[in-house]
Order: structure tokens, then C-alpha cells, then sequence
């Protein structure tokens, strides 16, 4: 045998085997379609992968399932959670929830973007807690945790050269994980600088979005979490007819007999498992706190864009704090005061007008499930607004966004600034 048909014998099918994974990997996605029992597990998952794909939230997306955005809120999921209710009555729609601790607004909106399409003129529920927006906004590593370089493609292949762009741009720059591709960077940094990108740019990009994609539809899915299980247990314990007076009378006796070891009605497992060896030291300890200047209102603003540019009709949910636990610890009424009217003023001047507050609600019995998450009666008051939203048809909105919410002076505004503001608006 000769060198080079020994040569070919060893390295042939090797070279062979990578071209046809090159040639898979690259070829535009086939029109496989996702089984409903996968979509079913992915809605209810708040896996990683899932949010950081495209393939199964846009197979969803084209069906009944709406957008759940937020973080750790839906992990809390008892028989009053939205999934549980949705399931139990056999609403016209089902919740895909998006977002686990520490996926903030950034998150949400690269999140969005390879699902564009799919979410044209379609509803969405998205809640807005009070913690993201802490003075230096969301940390790099939490948004690292969500971000994927399939979103980031996703968003250059459409990306322009305007202010809302470029600020994007800017953001994920900033991030560790926007400098993990030099292919990215180079083209985030084009964005950023108000360049438009190159013919060359866009086509390797598109060659790349093949390629991540192609990973998207075969390894997203892997190891899953499966909560379907747990979902159905506990929406079991649902009574048969959907009557408010009779689901609150339930949902008060499950917070009391769940929250029963602690002077906070915060639910047991919770407190035996974070809170019970070191509440004591917490005292006092919130006082300083502040949720009123934060550069998360910048991005909260790219999460309105993006519903603007999807045509969404969306209900937001402002959650409260549980007062004892405010009490306890000194976190202040008047900074969460503040903090309400600044992101309702920001919500509404620009035309998104559903919202639900309960940002006073803190102090209900059994509104709460632990320290800042919804629990029992607070899922049953949050599904009487969401539910028929959802359900009815909505009026289409008009949208008037304001690039003043981009600003620094807008993301610093506080305190008696903020309170002379709103007063002539």
C-alpha cells in the first residue's frame, strides 16, 4: 500500500465526517416540527437552554402558548400559579414562562429577538419586580446565565443603525459574554458606533445563524427540567368550578397551613431552607436599599421598543414586598412608592396602559409566598386581571415611545427630582 492511500485510509473518513457536520451544520434549518408534549414540558421548564434558543418558544409561539416574562417569580409554583390555573380550567391559552433568577429586562429582550416573527400582534404577561433595578442594573454574571450567541446573531441580522440599536449595542458590549465571539464584538461595535454592517458581515452572520440554530433544534432540549409532574399535582387541589369567593377561601386555608412556622407567613420550606439561621442578622439590614435609580429602566426601555416593533398588546405586573418582612429588615415604603410611579409613569406615558399593581398588597394574608414572591392569594388576585386579558379581545394600543427613557438623567432621577417631575406631568 502506498503513502498516500495509507494516508487517505487513516485521515479520509475523519475529513469526510467533518464536511458532511460542516455541511449540516450550515444548511438553513429543515421545517421539522416540535411535538406538542415537548412545547408542553418547554412552557413550563424555565430551562437555560430554552430560553436562550429559538426553535421550540417560536414553535410555541405560533400556537396558544403567551409569553410569561419575568424571573425567579414563576419558580414558586403552587396550585394558584398561572400554569397551574391555565391547566386546571382549560383556559384558551397557555403560559410559556420565560425567565429564571436573575434574567432582568437585557435578558428578556435579546431573548425575544429570534422569535420576532412568531410574536407579532400577539399578548403577553411580563412581570417587573423592584429588585432588578438596583443601582448598577443587572450583574454580568446573571446575564451571561441567559445569553447565547444564537440571540445576539439573531439581533445583528436586523440590526440598524438607530438610537435604540446602538444603545443595545452598547449594553451588550459591556457584558462579558459580547466579547466572547470576535465575529460579534466586531459587529456589536459597528452597531454601537452608528455603522452599517458589511455585505460580508451579514453573510457569515447568516452562515453562523445556520450553524446555531441547527445546535438550537438538536441540544436545547437536552436534560429539560420536567414539570409537568408538579404542575398538575398541585393544580389538582384546584376546586372543580372557577369561583373567585371559593379559590380565595382555598388559596388562604393552603398560606395558612404552608406558612405557619415564622412570625413573616412565609412559606415553610422557604424558611427553613434560607432564612431560619440567619433572619436574625437581617435586621435592618434593607434600610438602604434603593430601586430608583438604576440603569434597568434603560432596559426596560428595549423591552418596549421590542413590543412596539412586534405590534404586542401587554399587561405588566408590578409585584409588592411582604410588609413584614419590610418592617423587619427597613426596606422603605416610600422608596417602593417612588420606585411604582416611576416605572408607571413610564409604562403609561407611552401608551402601555394594563397594568396591575400590587404593589400595595404586601400586607394581605397570604399574598406572599416568601419575602418578594407571589404566593397563593397573590397568583388569585394577579389571574383576575391577566386571565381576562388573555381570554378577550383587546383594543390594539398606541404606542408612543419617548427616547428620553434612555437617558442617564432618567435612569438617576430620584427623590425630590423625581417628585417635582411627576408633578407637572
Amino acid at each position: 500500500m502506498n503513502v498516500k492511500k495509507a494516508l487517505f485510509n487513516i485521515f479520509g473518513p475523519v475529513i469526510l465526517a467533518a464536511l458532511i457536520l460542516i455541511t449540516i451544520l450550515v444548511m438553513p434549518n429543515s421545517s421539522h416540527k416540535i411535538s406538542q408534549k415537548t412545547i408542553y414540558q418547554a412552557s413550563l421548564s424555565q430551562s437555560k437552554n430554552i430560553f436562550k434558543g429559538n426553535v421550540v418558544k417560536r414553535a410555541a409561539f405560533e400556537e396558544n402558548y403567551v409569553p410569561f416574562l419575568g424571573s425567579s417569580e414563576f419558580s414558586r409554583m403552587d396550585s394558584f400559579h398561572p400554569s397551574s390555573m391555565a391547566i386546571h380550567y382549560d383556559r384558551s391559552y397557555r403560559p410559556f414562562l420565560l425567565g429564571a433568577p436573575g434574567s432582568q429586562s437585557l435578558a428578556q429582550y435579546f431573548g425575544m429577538q429570534g422569535v420576532n416573527a412568531a410574536l407579532k400582534g400577539k399578548k403577553a404577561v411580563m412581570v417587573v419586580s423592584p429588585q432588578w433595578f438596583v443601582k448598577k442594573g443587572i450583574e454580568t454574571g446573571a446575564f451571561n446565565l441567559y445569553y447565547s450567541n444564537l440571540e445576539a446573531v439573531s439581533w445583528l441580522l436586523h440590526a440598524t443603525t438607530s438610537q435604540v440599536d446602538r444603545y443595545a449595542a452598547k449594553r451588550l458590549l459591556t457584558m462579558t459574554a459580547g466579547q466572547n465571539s470576535n465575529l460579534i464584538r466586531k459587529c456589536l461595535a459597528k452597531i454601537a458606533d452608528g455603522q452599517e454592517l458589511t455585505s460580508f458581515d451579514k453573510t457569515y452572520l447568516k452562515l453562523k445563524y445556520n450553524q446555531l440554530e441547527r445546535e438550537d433544534r438538536w441540544f436545547s432540549t437536552l436534560a429539560m427540567n420536567d414539570r409537568i409532574g408538579k404542575i398538575e399535582r398541585v393544580a389538582d387541589k384546584l376546586p372543580v368550578q372557577e369561583d373567585f369567593s371559593k379559590l380565595d377561601e382555598v388559596a388562604y386555608k393552603m398560606g395558612q397551613k404552608s406558612a405557619n412556622n415564622n412570625q413573616f407567613d412565609i412559606y415553610n420550606k422557604f424558611w427553613n431552607k434560607r432564612l431560619k439561621k440567619s433572619w436574625k442578622h437581617l435586621k435592618h439590614k434593607q434600610s438602604h436599599f434603593d430601586y430608583v435609580s438604576s440603569p434597568e429602566f434603560a432596559d426596560f426601555e428595549l423591552v418596549l421598543n421590542q413590543f412596539k416593533a412586534n405590534k404586542m398588546n401587554v399587561i405588566f405586573v408590578i409585584p409588592p414586598v411582604n410588609t413584614k418582612w419590610m418592617a423587619y429588615t427597613g426596606l422603605s415604603q416610600e422608596m417602593l412608592d417612588d420606585f411604582n410611579a416611576k416605572i408607571t409613569y413610564q409604562l403609561k406615558s407611552q401608551g402601555f396602559n394594563h397594568i396591575v399593581d400590587l404593589s400595595q398588597d404586601g400586607g394581605v394574608d397570604y399574598f406572599m409566598q416568601d419575602t418578594i414572591h407571589l404566593g397563593w392569594r397573590g397568583w388569585l388576585k394577579m389571574d383576575q386581571a391577566v386571565s381576562p386579558f388573555l381570554s378577550e379581545k383587546q383594543a390594539q394600543p398606541t404606542y408612543h415611545l419617548n427616547k428620553y427613557f434612555f437617558s442617564k438623567e432618567w435612569q438617576k432621577m430620584q427623590g425630590e427630582e423625581l417628585s417635582n417631575f411627576l408633578k407637572d406631568k
